[in-house]
């Protein structure tokens, strides 16, 4: 399916904004589902791929941290002071787009690091999304991004790429033979 790459659509300001509120109710909950998958998974088995699979769930939550930043602060407002501490270039090397999961162990920061960039992450993030203003949300942006070619389109789409990689876990841990979550 090709995106839409047309023009900027026409939404008042107030349509703006209420998608960029309802953002947060959003990312809060596929982040809160996200750590329910997390939440009995040993450290063990993160830098693990399972026999037939081609990830591991320590890069999955890397990657979600390199996404959350990428579309949710670094899109919106480029990149500000501080964000060498809150996104270390290791962590954009080794989990963004593009990506392959590493198998050396030496690769692999701990369960405690990827969740504590991922938690600052959405900290800073959640913080800084009521700050955006329509306008600063209807300018362009490149995929990706959902529903609209615009800054706002790439905070819709946060929560749906995070949807997708707590797909990718559930998986992952079933792989592992963990019971389902859900």
């Amino acid at each position: 399916m090709e995106p839409n790459t047309t023009a900027a659509p026409i939404l008042s300001p107030e349509s703006v904004l209420a998608m960029r509120d309802a953002v947060l109710g959003q990312v809060d909950f596929a982040r809160r589902y996200t750590l329910g998958l997390l939440e009995n998974v040993p450290e063990e088995l993160w830098p693990v791929v399972p026999t037939g699979g081609s990830s591991h769930i320590a890069w999955q939550v890397g990657h979600l941290a390199v996404s959350q930043y990428g579309l949710m602060l670094f899109r919106q407002r480029g990149r500000a002071e501080g964000d060498l501490e809150l996104m270390p270039g290791w962590l954009r090397k080794r989990f963004g787009r593009g990506s392959v999961p590493p198998t050396d162990p030496s690769d692999i920061p701990s369960k405690a690091a990827l969740l504590e960039c991922l938690d600052k992450i959405h900290t800073a993030s959640m913080a800084a999304l009521p700050s955006f203003t329509a306008e600063q949300l209807m300018e362009p942006t490149e995929m990706p991004y959902a529903v609209h070619p615009i800054k706002l389109g790439a905070l819709l789409f946060c929560p749906l790429h995070e949807s997708i990689h707590s797909g990718q876990i559930g998986v992952l841990r079933r792989m592992h033979g963990l019971a389902p979550v859900r």
